[in-house]
């Protein structure tokens, strides 16, 4: 699976594949391809733990550890 990200060019968006994953896969210029998306949502790392469940304390001890 390759990552790429979506560029714009002029009115239209886009994706460029890696020429080592084209030639690993055996592709050229014009060759008619099937791609499946997967959309990745970016998280920023705030609020990522809205709506967590609080933490509780263990029962058991871990006093070897202490």
């Amino acid at each position: 699976m390759v990552e790429v990200e979506l560029k714009q060019w002029g009115n239209s968006i886009g994706v460029i594949l890696p020429i080592e994953e084209l030639k690993e896969q055996g592709l050229e210029k014009g060759d008619k391809v099937d791609i499946t998306i997967v959309h990745k949502k970016m998280m920023d790392g705030f609020g990522i733990c809205k709506g967590a469940f609080p933490f509780e304390e263990e029962k058991e001890g871990h006093g070897e550890f202490w």
